[in-house]
């Protein structure tokens, strides 16, 4: 009978780490921190604490779908805005404000309620779930995101905090999605040992392929990256069309409409000119993938760190060829659009 993994002793913890990679020829610290994302979506999904929420973002394209070969560390969720507020919701099926002065209203309500739902549900699950297999680990909030403080066997580097990021959002419905299973990267390489495994429901791909171009676009006219490794966007649409999932994307207007509808609503940015960005514009053939002048730059820089911190998991292709691949894309998206 195979043992758990987090039944081990630290020590035979370490034994399994350092088997899985010498097989993958992964570091040992980013499977030890892939063992705890992947118990962090089974703690969320097995019960009824799951029910209202949607696994997306990079992190489901990489460990749901196989769709792209890079770690990643946050675990972005969406809890259905349908059943976080309903009373704001119930006359409006698509779940968009039908205002400016509602929609801030629907936000100040979501961020209220998911602020509660995080504090009084969520963080007191977490901890109770974390105490039996981590006791001297730890969960916390800060600024709305929770949290998972693990004690870690292997040092890695200031891109690797040993902390899972559970980022929740409350301001759209999580759909389309289906349930998909979720395994960890060393289950593949150690026999007789036990990982944790998690079913949640799953963002289909396609839509996230929309959000992260329009984040693309974003970029695009105003110049500013958002955090270390923003140049994964880049990377994952590249990844994305050569999986075939870009394709299917750009024929599914329905889909890319509606993210720029729910983005229109939610997420209003302005260019580096003071304009507002047009989501729908966007989507319907102005659509911008590949920056200019001192973004072009500043990206290649953000990308060059990542690849040097092994955020990939494959050989990583020039900056230049990721740009060709992303124009090609963007070419494609206007011609449809």
């Amino acid at each position: 009978m195979a043992e758990r993994y987090l039944d081990l002793a630290p020590g035979d913890r370490q034994e399994v780490l350092d088997v899985a990679a010498s097989a993958s020829g992964r570091p040992a610290y980013l499977l030890e921190k892939d063992i705890w994302v992947v118990w962090a979506l089974e703690t969320l999904f097995k019960g009824s604490l799951g029910e209202p929420l949607v696994f997306k973002g990079g992190t489901s394209l990489s460990k749901a779908y196989g769709a792209i070969r890079r770690f990643s560390e946050d675990v972005d969720l969406t809890y259905d805005i349908r059943k976080l507020a309903p009373q704001l919701v119930g006359d409006h099926p698509d779940a968009i404000p039908p205002s400016r002065s509602q929609e801030r209203k629907w936000t100040k309500t979501v961020r209220a309620a998911l602020g509660t739902w995080t504090q009084d549900v969520a963080q007191p699950a977490l901890e109770s779930a974390l105490r039996a297999v981590e006791p001297n680990g730890q969960v916390k909030i800060k600024d709305g995101d929770v949290f998972i403080h693990y004690v870690a066997l292997n040092q890695g580097t200031s891109y690797r905090r040993p902390e899972v990021k559970l980022e929740f959002g409350g301001r759209a419905t999580g759909e389309p999605n289906a349930v998909m299973p979720v395994r960890c990267d060393a289950t593949d390489h150690v026999h007789g040992v036990e990982f944790p495994k998690a079913t949640p429901r799953v963002l289909q791909a396609e839509r996230t392929f929309w959000e992260k171009a329009t984040a693309a676009h974003v970029f695009c006219a105003q110049h500013r990256i958002r955090g270390e490794g923003f140049a994964r966007h880049w990377h994952d649409l590249a990844r994305l069309d050569g999986a075939g999932v870009a394709a299917r994307a750009l024929a599914d207007r329905g889909i890319a409409a509606d993210v720029a509808a729910q983005k229109a609503a939610f997420f209003r940015e302005k260019d580096v000119s003071g304009d507002w960005v047009d989501y729908q514009a966007a989507v319907a053939g102005g659509l911008r993938l590949v920056p200019t002048g001192s973004a072009f730059l500043a990206l290649a820089e953000d990308y060059a760190r990542m690849v040097e911190d092994r955020w990939l998991l494959d050989d990583a292709e020039s900056f230049d060829a990721l740009m060709d691949t992303c124009q090609a894309i963007e070419d494609k998206a206007n011609k449809r659009g």
